[in-house]
């Protein structure tokens, strides 16, 4: 499953930071600040390593996405 940015940015990289795990945590919070600057967009890199996170978060779950 792909999300958008603003569905990584808003709603997974909190998750993330919540997990605990050190550097993983640390690199949700630095893109939450990041996400909240006008015209912010992630770079490739950045966006590949918060899709990988997220995968991994749900590789092992049975979730469905509800949209507003």
């Amino acid at each position: 499953m792909t999300f958008t940015i603003e569905e990584l940015t808003d709603f997974w990289m909190p998750k993330v930071a919540r997990a605990g795990n050190g550097w993983a945590s640390g690199f949700a919070r630095s893109i939450i600040r990041q996400s909240k600057r006008p015209a912010w967009e992630p770079s490739r890199k950045q966006l590949a390593m918060m899709r990988r996170l997220v995968s991994e978060m749900t590789a092992h779950e049975d979730f469905e996405l509800i949209e507003n």
